[in-house]
């Protein structure tokens, strides 16, 4: 299976949470622009650095997915997949949106539909369950399938439960992030893979139409063939490309320390570069607390990184300086 072969590919680094940062960051970029929610990759790990105030509406907005996956790793340590869980989740992920309505962080309570904004319900494109009790009983055997043990293979079962997820519909907003953050827990949960490495959301975002088409599909004709056949493609291709990412992140990791101590670099700069990869884009203050050296050794260390040509200099102030690594932002965001 090429999840398997992804996480595999992870335990190549030596510490292979280091990948979990930025994939997470980019997974969170196309996720949200299929909801209509744009920022650039860039813009996502600067906003990292930036006080919330400050950040743009499209960064918070799209940093609430980042929290929310975060959130889902230490939740799922404690609970399975359960309305308790995604209940918490799903507030996180509308948090200071329009969306964070009276109903946030359970089912909702009131009719929703899918179509164009300030329509009337004749024109959706799709009408999910109303409220009330026919829809918790809805989630509750939702619920209890997903969690239920048996020979469904995981990426067909995540297939399906994203396509019921979806139908059902459940929260007033945000359901199509963490309908895809779901198919990514159902894979850590079967043990299928054991970081959130697996970046999804990019291909169905250039793919949306297919995506979307296809969900669609199943509700007028029953047939799954064709819906299960897209997800699993979707989760096939993007193991793959996870796969061949980590080779490139390696390879450029083993070059740039093999050049660096060749020109008698040690210490604080081969810490940080050790590094780049879970942070592309750094201030000082953070590359301290990663090497423990002091400020200065430390801020010594990033001038010797951009005179090598592996960080440049971002902001163009005195003050506060961001550095990115166009390198590994490259590779991930390929």
């Amino acid at each position: 299976m090429e999840v398997a072969r992804l996480d595999q590919a992870a335990t190549q680094l030596p510490n292979a949470e280091i990948l979990v940062r930025p994939i997470v960051r980019r997974e969170a970029v196309s996720t949200s622009a299929l909801e209509g929610t744009y920022a650039t990759f860039d813009e996502v790990l600067e906003a990292d650095f930036i006080d919330e105030s400050r950040q743009s509406a499209e960064q918070r907005e799209v940093h609430n997915y980042v929290r929310a996956t975060e959130q889902a790793m230490d939740l799922l340590h404690k609970y399975p997949i359960s309305r308790r869980m995604l209940g918490t989740l799903q507030h996180t992920i509308v948090r200071g949106t329009p969306g964070e309505t009276y109903d946030a962080g359970d089912i909702r309570r009131r009719q929703v539909c899918i179509g164009p904004k300030h329509r009337p319900i004749e024109e959706s494109r799709f009408v999910p369950p109303p409220p009330g009790p026919g829809l918790e009983e809805l989630f509750s055997d939702w619920e209890k399938w997903v969690n239920a043990q048996d020979n469904i293979p995981a990426v067909i079962k995540a297939a399906l439960a994203h396509y019921q997820f979806e139908t059902m519909h459940p929260y007033a907003d945000g359901n199509g992030r963490l309908g895809r953050l779901i198919a990514l827990l159902q894979l850590i949960q079967s043990n299928v893979l054991r970081l959130p490495i697996l970046s999804i959301a990019p291909w169905l975002e250039e793919n949306r139409d297919e995506y979307q088409d296809g969900l669609l599909r199943v509700t007028k004709s029953g047939d799954f063939n064709d819906w299960i056949t897209f997800f699993s493609r979707a989760i096939s291709i993007q193991a793959r490309a996870g796969v061949r990412k980590i080779a490139l992140l390696i390879q450029f990791r083993d070059e740039m320390l093999a050049k660096l101590r060749s020109s008698g670099y040690k210490g604080a700069a081969i810490q940080i570069a050790e590094n780049l990869i879970g942070f592309p884009v750094i201030d000082v203050q953070t590359a301290t607390k990663l090497t423990g050296k002091t400020f200065e050794t430390t801020n010594q260390a990033v001038a010797k990184l951009v005179s090598m040509g592996y960080l440049q200099e971002i902001t163009g102030r005195p003050k506060n300086r961001l550095f990115a690594c166009p390198t590994v932002i490259f590779i991930i965001n390929s």
